[in-house]
């Protein structure tokens, strides 16, 4: 009997005893079984710690506008799963799933894969039937152990290098982004796109033997005060007059720099012009980014999640003030940096209203302990805890006025709830 979409998630989460089992031994044997599909003919791979979806977006809608067929996949997803693999810029359809979903079961035999491990085969495989030209693939966790990581490269990326997933990948931005260069493959652009990235990086990157493309210093993005507009400089010489991303926060023309720095690093494998560019940055959104979903009160939504994404929205908020008070709807999973979360952003917020996850996911920290969680980090901070994400908003709402700010961020668990409230 053929199982639904939801069926196969359902079982997916029960074939493998760990939620995340880093490695590709595994993955690479079934994809072999497969026929080792590549997805497209030019692959870029986009890591970081912030700003992969960002990044992906913009690569895809780049080079969409130049004519060119892509393939994006990308996670987590925020409502639907199908957001997770798009062929042309339109989500994989239930039954393209499943169909996918039955491939890699024939071909897995006893062999046990992860939910991300079925879904990452299930976008080379949908990739490799749809005849794209470009595919533009987001990892997952790390880079170097990554599922991923099994399709080698032409253009790897790497956003930014910062702390999250300690767990995993380290206890310092050195050891992060030593894994997160494994994404790169020796004689090949290797794009890092923040400006002070960690030796580990850079020395691992080296070792690879990867031409390593470097933001301001390869490639510069200069923003004049107060300009409408920013310039996108190259060290060869190539410079591009550009308006400011439809995306919001001050991080984005970052993203965007980088974007075009990988597509610069193609040369003539691929023909992008300034004309695309300019559309790609006044057209492309993603759900969940600074997303603005009501004006009175103003109500934003952010997937920020760890420090670095904290201060990115500190920075914003610096950058737009508010006429009146900011309230934050904060919900995080347990294993995430809470302390240094709050602390980055807690000078912009008057008033905390903290939402537990539990309910949402097993990984999801209760109210009571974010709560106390958040008065350590902010002792004169006001607070008040609730035990779901809808709950904190409704409070919050109850509490602003029309000039007021209110802030769901905290975990893709918290954009989807604000995205379906």
């Amino acid at each position: 009997m053929t199982r639904t979409l939801g069926e196969w998630l359902s079982y997916q989460e029960r074939t493998h005893p760990r939620e995340i089992e880093l490695g590709l031994a595994r993955v690479r044997t079934v994809w072999e079984a497969m026929g080792a599909p590549r997805p497209a003919p030019i692959v870029i791979t986009v890591g970081g710690t912030n700003g992969k979806g960002s990044t992906v977006a913009l690569l895809e809608g780049m080079l969409r506008a130049a004519g060119y067929r892509t393939g994006c996949y990308t996670s987590p997803h925020l409502l639907r799963y199908n957001e997770r693999i798009r062929i042309d810029g339109v989500d994989a359809s239930d039954d393209a799933l499943v169909a996918s979903f039955e491939r890699i079961e024939a071909a897995r035999g006893a062999i046990p894969q992860t939910y991300f491990e079925f879904g990452t085969l299930a976008a080379l495989d949908l990739m490799a039937r749809a005849s794209l030209d470009v595919a533009i693939l987001e990892v997952g966790l790390g880079g170097r152990l990554d599922a991923v990581n099994i399709v080698d490269a032409d253009v790897a990326v790497v956003t930014t290098v910062d702390l999250d997933h300690q767990d995993w990948l380290g206890n310092d931005r050195d050891s992060i982004g030593r894994e997160k260069a494994g994404i790169a493959r020796a004689g090949r652009p290797a794009i890092i796109g923040e400006p002070d990235p960690p030796r580990g990086l850079l020395d691992a990157l080296r070792a690879i033997g990867a031409t390593i493309i470097r933001a301001d210093e390869t490639y510069t993005a200069d923003v004049p005060n107060g300009a409408g507009a920013w310039r996108w400089e190259h060290q060869d010489g190539t410079s591009f007059a550009l308006p400011l991303p439809a995306l919001d926060a001050p991080v984005q023309i970052a993203n965007a720099a980088t974007a075009i720095a990988a597509i610069h690093a193609l040369g003539s494998r691929v023909d992008v012009s300034p004309e695309a560019i300019r559309h790609a940055l006044a057209a492309v959104r993603v759900a969940g980014r600074l997303q603005c979903i009501a004006d009175h009160p103003r109500t934003l939504v952010d997937v920020g999640h760890n420090p670095q994404a904290a201060r990115a929205l500190a920075a914003w908020l610096d950058a737009q003030p508010a006429s009146g008070r900011v309230f934050a709807v904060y919900g995080a999973l347990a294993d995430k940096d809470i302390a240094g979360v709050v602390t980055a952003i807690g000078a912009r917020i008057d008033r905390w209203f903290l939402a537990g996850l539990d309910r949402d996911t097993p990984r999801g920290l209760a109210a009571g302990a974010l709560a106390a969680t958040v008065a350590a980090a902010l002792p004169d901070a006001a607070s008040a805890a609730y035990a779901t994400v809808a709950d904190a908003w409704a409070a919050a709402r109850a509490c602003a006025g029309e000039d007021d700010t209110v802030l769901l961020f905290g975990s893709f668990f918290v954009a989807a709830a604000a995205l379906t409230g």
